[in-house]
Parts: C-alpha cells; structure tokens; sequence
C-alpha cells in the first residue's frame, strides 16, 4: 500500500471534516453533519482505493469496488468491510437529499439530533479503520 500525495491530501481533508461535524451537530445544523460525512467517508474510502492501485470510480458509493478488490485490502479495512459498505451505502442514500432536500424534504427540518449522532459515529468508524490501515500500512 502506498500513500501518495493526493492520498495524504483526502486524509488531511478527511480529519478536517470530522472535527466539523462537532460544529455543526453543536450549532444544530443535522442535514449538514449527514452530507459531510458522507463526504468524509468517500474520501476516505477513495484514498485507501488509491493507495492499493485501483482506479477511483466516479461514483460516491464506492462499497462495490472495495468488495471486488478486498483480498488487497489492508486486514483491519477487510475485517471491518461489511460495516463500512453498510455506513458507505447508507450515506450515499442521503447525500442529496440532506443537502437539497426536496420539494416534501427540508432538510433543515427532516434531520434530527439522532442523525447527526449516528452520521459522526459512523464518520469517526470508518475514519480509524482508514487510519489505522495507513498507520499499519500491511495489505490483507
């Protein structure tokens, strides 16, 4: 596994973002704290596909790919791959509408605290597995 610069750059963008979240749940902005991290996790996500050599689709939900390429994965991502795609997936599902909503969807007013505590929980998961996978720096 090789972290090369844009990878470093997702990281830092990544750590960034989760200390965010804390804002934004503090300030009771919910649908905010969804859709950054939804953010976060697909950067994150994308970087560790980087750092294995495997193309980044142009897709915010990239569970699939991580499936198909598991065996060249670091071990603690591919031990924890069945969560991350659930978080991953979940997320992708409210990406536009926490931040556009709809014309029966305000945001602003469809996402609560609970959301906003399980998107950081989430967020802050899959932030240590990738972390952690970094750090290791050992394929699966």
């Amino acid at each position: 596994m090789k972290k090369d610069e844009l990878s470093a750059a997702y990281l830092k963008k990544a750590r960034v973002r989760l200390q965010a979240l804390s804002f934004y749940k503090d300030n009771e902005a919910y649908s905010d704290v969804v859709r950054e991290a939804q953010e976060l996790v697909e950067l994150l996500l994308k970087a560790i596909l980087r750092a294995v050599g495997i193309e980044v689709p142009k897709v915010h939900d990239v569970g699939r790919t991580l499936e198909k390429h598991h065996c060249l994965l670091p071990s603690v991502l591919d031990k924890n791959l069945d969560e991350i795609k659930r978080i991953s997936k979940r997320l992708r599902k409210e990406r536009e509408l926490s931040f556009y909503g709809a014309e029966d969807f305000i945001p602003t007013e469809e996402y609560d605290l609970e959301d906003a505590v399980m998107a950081i929980k989430d967020a802050g998961f899959v932030f240590n597995i990738i972390q952690d996978a970094f750090q290791g720096n050992a394929p699966g």
